[in-house]
Parts: structure tokens; sequence; C-alpha cells
């Protein structure tokens, strides 16, 4: 699996993430074909080679047709006169009217197109993160909260377009560099406020993701910006053991006084998998765990059950000696890392823990299949671990087994063993 790691060393926003993918080889064509399946009009796309502060790179911009036509770029002032998503459009909008659409229409325009399921889940995803975010600062549910420009058509096709975007480019791990932003105010609905403006600041508390400012006296990271980084990325950290393989460079439009207004995008393997030395799949994932020794069985044994149907990798407990040798347990939840706060809050709520540890792992992982085996008890699925084109591990499923053993009055193990012997060698 290949790695895309974002350089944001000058912020992101979605149109300029959008042009670093499009520098990385996504095709323009094959863009603009999959955007049409959302069936949303009053909108084209311009897309170029252009030039920022000496860097070439790809410059992406949205044009509603009710706009003059050409390339504008605002001033400063009047990039935020708009409200919510305001920096946006200091990064490559230009637009007359927003229009206005609340979470649910937005949700009721991605689910009937025709996208994949994998770029639907993804661009709803985003979209709620925008949503909780402005929710939380209006005092509304989510689905109550009205968009205003991200609920315009440009910011809708700058969430799905990324989205599209990395499915074109391969589904690739997303990691990032730490969040970076500017200093001064933004102009919005809720009146001159500080950077990070609102909802961005609202969008990465949610994820506990780190902000950094900068001396750059403008806004580097937009609310759709932050969104895209709080779904995808899964850490925020240095580039570690990357070999790059292609570099793209997505162009915003602002001329920043101590950066170049660039998003660089990094294609690259991991340094164990850059010879092509194995085919393991890799990804990152949480590991949560807190000392627990005033829970009982029934209660530990219930949250093992309900954490598992929630959606967590893993959930184990390990005895322990705590301070006052008092016995108890070492309490892990494995998770994705996008998931970590939602099994963190779970931990907090469901167990009598105060505090819970958390750290990101690396997972190196077979690739894995299930094939059906015919033996003298019949057909029995066996799922199967291969490295490089071997199989390496091998597992029968248990009910099945189980069942075939019954049935034809012999141990469990005979038909285990049977199903492994028939596997192909």
């Amino acid at each position: 699996m290949q790695t895309l790691y974002l350089d944001i060393f000058s912020g992101i926003s979605g149109d300029m993430f959008i042009a670093a993918l499009l520098d990385l080889g996504v095709e323009a064509k094959t863009l603009e074909r999959e955007l049409k399946r959302l069936r949303l009009d009053g909108y084209h796309l311009h897309i170029a080679r252009k030039q920022k502060s000496g860097i070439e790179g790809v410059k992406f911009d949205v044009h509603l047709e009710a706009d003059c036509e050409g390339d504008h770029e605002h001033d400063q002032e009047h990039e935020h006169e708009h409200t919510h998503s305001h920096g946006d459009h200091g990064h490559g909008h230009t637009h007359a009217h927003a229009e206005h659409r609340n979470f649910t229409q937005i949700q009721q325009l991605i689910a009937a197109s025709t996208l994949s399921d994998w770029v639907k889940e993804k661009s709803v995803a985003v979209f709620r993160r925008v949503a909780i975010a402005e929710g939380k600062i209006h005092g509304l549910p989510p689905e109550k909260v009205h968009f205003h420009e991200v609920g315009a058509v440009d910011s809708i096709v700058d969430i799905v377009g990324a989205c599209i975007g990395l499915e074109l480019l391969g589904k690739p791990r997303v990691l990032a560099g730490p969040v970076i932003e500017g200093t001064g105010f933004v102009r919005c609905a809720h009146g001159r406020m500080p950077l990070p403006a609102p909802a961005t600041l609202e969008i990465f508390a949610a994820r506990s993701i780190p902000v950094a400012q900068c001396e750059e006296p403008n806004e580097l990271v937009t609310p759709t910006g932050a969104a895209l980084l709080a779904e995808f990325a899964e850490s925020f950290a240095p580039m570690r053991d990357l070999i790059a393989r292609k570099v793209g460079y997505g162009l915003g439009t602002r001329d920043n006084k101590t950066r170049p207004n660039v998003v660089r995008a990094v294609l690259a393997d991991t340094a164990g998998d850059a010879a092509g030395e194995h085919d393991w799949e890799t990804d990152t994932i949480a590991v949560l765990e807190t000392n627990l020794d005033d829970v009982s069985g029934e209660v530990l044994g219930h949250f093992v059950e309900t954490t598992l149907a929630a959606g967590a990798l893993d959930v184990f407990h390990t005895p322990i000696q705590m301070k006052k040798n008092r016995p108890g347990v070492l309490l892990t939840v494995l998770c994705a890392a996008a998931d970590a706060d939602k099994f963190t809050v779970r931990l907090l709520r469901h167990t009598s823990a105060f505090g819970v540890r958390r750290s990101f792992t690396e997972r190196r992982k077979l690739q894995r299949e299930f094939v059906n085996v015919k033996t003298e008890f019949g057909e029995i699925p066996v799922k199967v671990g291969k490295l490089d084109g071997e199989i390496v591990q091998a597992a029968p499923e248990f009910e099945v087994c189980r069942a075939k053993a019954v049935q034809a009055g012999v141990p469990l193990r005979e038909v285990y063993e049977a199903a492994l012997r028939g596997l192909p060698r």
C-alpha cells in the first residue's frame, strides 16, 4: 500500500488538496467525469499548470456559472465577506452568491448520486465533521446546521472531489505533517474572529489534533481543509522512513508573506516496503489502555462484547498487579486511528477508568482471502493469509467445522486436518 504524505507547512484548503492530487497523476478528465455522477449543476472547473512563488504545480478552481468568466483573485477583505467557511475562497474559488444547504440535504444529494460507496461514505463523513463543528458553535444539532459556503456548489465539489481523487489514486494511507496555521483575524458570520477560524479549531479539537501558529498574517487552514485532514490523516508528524516516488504541488491563490501558498503532497513507500520486498498490507491503529482494580468480571465481559460489536478491532484484558499490591486488569482496545476518540469515550463512560493511555502503532498484515476446500466431510471455507503469494497461515471456519464434525460423528480435529490438507500447495 502506498502512503500519501501531506506536507502542510503552508496550510491546506479543499481546492489545494485536489490540485495536489492532480499533480500526482489523477486524471483531470476522470475527476470531472466522476463529479458528474453527483448530478450537480451550475459550475465548471478550471484546471491549469501555474507557478506560485517560483514553484510549479496545479491550480484548481471551481467557477459558478453565475460568475463572470475568468480566474479572479480576490483581495483578503473580500474573501471573508461571506460566512462560515471563509478561507476556502481565499485559496481558489470565485462565486457571487452562496447557496445554503443543510447537512441532511447534502447527505441526500450524495446518497442519490451514482458515486462509489466509498466516495459516498467518505464525503458524508467529511461534511459531518464540519456540521458537528458548526453545530457546536451555534448550539444546534448537526443535521439542523445550515451551511453557507460549505453548502455551496463549489465547496461540495471540493469535498466530494477530494474523496474521488483519493479513490483514483488507489486509496493510499494518508499521513500529514504538523498542522500550521497563520495569525491574525478573519471576517466571518461570527464577526471578526482570531485565527484559527471557529469551525477549523472545533474540527481539530474533535480529533485532538495539535495546532501551531506561525508568523504568516493570513488564514492558512480552511474548515474544508481541516475536515479532510481530520477524516483521512492517521497522524500529524514529520516524515519518517518515507521514500518519495512522486511529488505534487497544489497551488492556492493568495501570495503569502512568509511562505509559498502551496501544499506539497508526496506519494511514497515506507522504507521497509520500498524495494518491494513483501506484499503485506500496512496501516496504523490506535492502542487504548487503562488499568482497573475495581471492575467486576460481568462489567468486563459486557464491555468486551459490546465494544467489539461497536467496531473495535480487538478488545482484551490482562491480569496485572497494581499499587498497594492490588490485583487488577489491564484493559486494552485496538481500533482504527480515526476511531480513537470514539473508543476513548467508551472506555471512560462504560468502565471505572479515570484516564486512558493512547498510542498509535503501525501494523503489517498478511494478504487475506477465503478459499472453499473440498473434503470428505463436505466443502469447508478456510481463511488463508498470504505473504508474497505463499500461504503462511490458514484457519478453517470453526462453526462450519464443528457442524461437520457433529454430522459425521468424528472429532473436530479430524475435520480441521482434512480442511488443511485440501488447501492448494
